[in-house]
């Protein structure tokens, strides 16, 4: 079969793999549905992934297809289901896991190989974190599942009510799907960020108002002096927004630090504006199966579609050029990977 293997930085090659025998519990999918991630550019413009991925390894990690083989030891699937899968997967034993965050689980097991014709999922994800589609439930719309689990534990970390006032800091994917979450739970979202194309979709999104970040400028040109925001999420992953974040919430609001800084970056913050606005300060990260469960319902309710977020489309064998592309700056939101032609 066809699959991209990451071999280092900057270095994708589409190449022709022997598939393996599935092990105990695991299952086979042949893929239907895969899509770029700004964490899979990351691990590009790297080479490796300490936690996820190390060299030479089959790449990427959002996907959805139909399950094409059943190791014995695999209760309660069968070839012919339609599914799509998380990235990973806890241990259940770790403290973490018994207490309910399995998110921080200190063994976690990833997955990635999307990018190709099919995956073997590993027995642990298998039994966590592969889940079944409904019949009429679009392949794109399911390959959402893992980042959007991420975006449904950042909304349940904020205990979100309606009403609220948020400001989403970033017009990128996940930027726009905690728009649409919050949206859809009654709150009313204003999103700033680059890009008249990914404002556009913010305003279609129901964003109200949207900011335009001019390159150079500062957020606090953008946001108007003296707006207050109950929740502000950052959803961008910059030490200088992190510190921005704290001056555009107010007094006794909340701050959600979702993206992910550079790694070795540090921030400063004002303590007198933390101490005496009292300032909820969080950083939500990753998904469990709880939250995953959870984001296959709002995309199951329509509440998510992938029309929304998939911008572009490229065959498999031009997977290196589009990753160039998206290095480069391209500014797609996500693109639909064809593995066959």
């Amino acid at each position: 079969m066809r699959a991209a293997i990451l071999h280092g930085k900057e270095q994708i090659r589409v190449e022709e793999v022997q598939p393996r025998a599935l092990q105990a519990g695991e299952v086979r999918v042949r893929i239907e549905a895969a899509l770029t991630c700004g964490t899979d550019l990351k691990v590009f413009k790297r080479g490796y992934h300490a936690r996820m991925i190390v060299p030479p390894s089959a790449f990427g990690h959002e996907l959805a297809g139909v399950i094409s083989e059943v190791s014995p030891e695999a209760a309660g699937w069968v070839v012919g289901e339609r599914v799509a899968a998380a990235n990973s997967a806890p241990c259940g034993g770790c403290f973490h896991c018994r207490h309910g965050q399995e998110n921080l689980c200190d063994d976690l097991l990833f997955m990635n190989g999307a990018y190709a014709e099919s995956i073997v999922v590993p027995a642990r994800l298998a039994q966590q974190n592969l889940v079944r589609l409904k019949a009429g439930t679009s392949f794109r719309d399911a390959a959402l599942l893992e980042p959007l689990a991420c975006v449904a534990q950042g909304v349940e970390d904020l205990r979100l009510r309606p009403g609220q006032r948020m400001l989403v800091i970033g017009a990128g994917p996940i930027g726009l799907m905690f728009l649409a979450l919050g949206r859809h739970l009654g709150c009313s979202v204003a999103v700033v960020g680059r890009g008249e194309k990914r404002l556009e979709m913010a305003r279609r999104l129901g964003a109200e108002p949207s900011f335009m970040l001019a390159a150079g400028a500062s957020l606090s040109s953008a946001v108007p002096r003296g707006a207050a925001f109950d929740v502000v999420i950052e959803a961008v992953g910059q030490p200088e927004t992190w510190e921005a974040a704290v001056h555009l919430v107010r007094k006794g609001g909340t701050v959600n630090f979702f993206g992910g800084c550079p790694a070795n970056t540090t921030v400063t913050f004002d303590t007198s504006l933390l101490h005496y606005s009292n300032l909820a300060l969080l950083a939500s990260f990753h998904h469990t199966p709880r939250s995953v469960r959870r984001a296959l319902d709002y995309i199951e309710s329509g509440v998510i579609r992938a029309e929304d977020f998939v911008d572009g489309e490229c065959p498999l064998t031009e997977l290196p050029r589009l990753f160039a592309s998206m290095a480069a700056g391209n500014r797609a939101l996500k693109t639909f990977i064809r593995v066959r032609e």
